[in-house]
C-alpha cells in the first residue's frame, strides 16, 4: 500500500490557485504600489454585522490589501459594536445611510438572507461590486438579472461559498479528471445541524435548509461532477415550529429537511441532503467532524472528503490504478488546509479587484447552484424532475 504524505500532498494541491486563495498571512504584502509609494488597498463596507461578521471580520482587519471604510445594520448596536471592535470608522443603520457616506470599492452582504437581492442591486447601482454570503439573490431569474446589470456598470459580482478553494477540493478534482476513479457514476453529500435558534429567517420563506446548508454541497459536488443538467427533489418540514432567541416560538415556512438528486452532464447520478434536524456530537458548527461527509464513486476507485466541505480535514482515496490492481493506493491527508479558510471570499475578491487574478468560484458556478435550489423546490411542488438550463466553465481546477 502506498501513502502520499501530508508534505507532498501540500506541495502538489495546496497552491494550486494560491495566487487566489490566500490566507490573511500571505496578504499582508502589498500587491501593486502607487506613485506615493502606498500600498493600494480595497475599500470595504459590511451590510449586516450579525453572527458571520464574526468569522469574516478577522481575516479582512488583518488584510493590507483591504480598507475596512465602514459597515451598517438593521440593530444599529451591532453595526457600533463592530466598528469599535475592528477599527471600522464609519457605521449606519442600513445601506442607504452608508452609501451616502464615504466611498467604498467592494460591499460585503451578511444581512438575512431573503434581502441579499434587494442590498446587492442596491449596491450595483451606486456603483459598488458585490460579494454575497449565500445565496446571491432569491431567485436564478434575480441572480441573472444582478449578474447583468453588473456587466452593463462594468462592475463584479460574487456568491459564496468558495468550497472550491480548498486543497482538498483541488485534490479531489485532479483525481477525478487523471481517471483514479474510472468511469464516475455517483457521488453523494450531506451537511446538517440541529438548526439556529439565534433567528428566524432561516425559517421563513426563502430560508430553509437548502440556501443555507445543501447551498456548500451542492457547490461541490457540481464543481466535481460538472453542471448538472436536471433535479428532483423531496423537501419538508420535520420541526413545525421553532424557537427563536428574538421572538419565542415562530412556525417553519420553509424546508428544514431535504433530498436531492442531481443527473450530471456526464450520466453521473449524485445526491445531496440537508437539513436542521440532524444531531451532531460537534455541535452546531459540525467542527472537527472526523467522517466523510463528500464521497465519489467510480468503477475504478472512491473518493471521500473527511469533515465538511466547507471545513475539510482530509480526503481518502482507493484506486485499481496502481499497477497490480489488487494493491489500493490510499492516502490520507491530515489537516492540509494550506491558504484555504471558509470565510476568505471577501478577502479573495478585494485581491481580485486590485490584481485581476481570478478567483475558483465563478458567479456563474453561484448561479448555478441557485438554479438547483429553485428546481429541487419545483420538483417538490410538482413531483416531476426539472431541466436545468444553467452552466459554468468546467473543470474548475485545470
Amino acid at each position: 500500500m502506498r501513502k502520499i504524505n501530508r508534505k507532498k500532498f501540500l506541495k502538489d494541491f495546496g497552491m494550486i490557485g494560491a495566487a487566489t486563495a490566500m490566507a490573511p498571512s500571505v496578504l499582508a504584502h502589498p500587491f501593486s504600489i502607487t506613485g506615493s509609494g502606498q500600498a493600494r488597498k480595497t475599500r470595504l463596507a459590511i451590510t449586516g454585522c450579525g453572527s458571520v461578521s464574526n468569522s469574516y471580520l478577522p481575516i479582512l482587519a488583518a488584510a493590507a490589501h483591504v480598507e475596512l471604510v465602514s459597515c451598517c445594520d438593521i440593530k444599529p448596536e451591532r453595526a457600533k459594536m463592530q466598528a469599535e471592535k475592528f477599527n471600522i470608522p464609519n457605521h449606519y443603520p442600513g445601506l442607504d445611510d452608508m452609501l451616502k457616506g464615504p466611498k467604498f470599492d467592494l460591499m460585503l452582504t451578511l444581512a438575512d438572507m431573503q434581502v441579499h437581492g434587494e442590498l446587492n442591486r442596491k449596491a450595483l447601482n451606486n456603483g459598488v461590486n458585490v460579494w454575497s454570503e449565500k445565496p446571491l439573490a432569491n431567485t436564478y431569474e434575480e441572480g441573472a438579472e444582478l449578474v447583468s446589470l453588473a456587466k452593463e456598470r462594468g462592475l463584479r459580482i460574487w456568491g459564496a461559498p468558495v468550497v472550491v478553494e480548498s486543497p482538498q477540493f483541488a485534490f479531489m478534482s485532479k483525481s477525478i479528471q487523471e481517471g483514479k476513479l474510472g468511469k464516475v457514476a455517483a457521488a453523494h453529500a450531506h451537511y446538517g445541524h440541529e438548526g439556529p435558534d439565534w433567528s428566524s429567517f432561516f425559517y421563513e420563506k426563502l430560508g430553509g435548509s437548502m440556501p443555507d446548508l445543501a447551498v456548500y454541497n451542492m457547490t461541490t459536488i457540481t464543481g466535481l461532477l460538472g453542471p448538472a443538467v436536471s433535479v428532483i427533489a423531496m423537501l419538508n418540514i420535520i420541526t413545525p415550529t421553532r424557537k427563536i432567541h428574538e421572538k419565542g416560538e415562530i412556525t417553519v415556512k420553509e424546508e428544514d429537511n431535504a433530498m436531492v438528486l442531481l443527473e450530471h452532464a456526464s450520466g453521473a447520478l449524485s445526491h445531496i441532503q440537508s437539513g436542521f434536524n440532524y444531531y451532531n456530537p460537534h455541535g452546531h458548527s459540525g467542527e472537527g467532524e472526523t467522517k466523510a461527509t463528500v464521497s465519489i464513486v467510480g468503477n475504478g476507485g472512491n473518493m471521500h472528503m473527511i469533515g465538511y466541505d466547507w471545513d475539510p480535514v482530509s480526503v481518502e482515496l482507493t484506486s485499481k490504478k496502481e499497477d497490480n490492481p489488487y494493491e489500493f493506493t490510499t492516502g490520507i491527508f491530515a489537516t492540509a488546509k494550506g491558504n484555504y479558510e471558509w470565510p476568505m471570499g471577501a478577502s479573495l475578491v478585494a485581491n481580485t479587484l486590485l490584481t485581476g487574478k481570478e478567483p475558483l468560484l465563478t458567479v456563474e458556478h453561484s448561479l448555478h447552484v441557485l438554479e438547483i435550489i429553485e428546481g429541487a423546490r419545483k420538483s417538490q411542488e410538482t413531483g416531476r424532475r426539472i431541466p436545468l438550463k444553467s452552466s459554468f466553465t468546467w473543470p474548475v481546477v485545470s
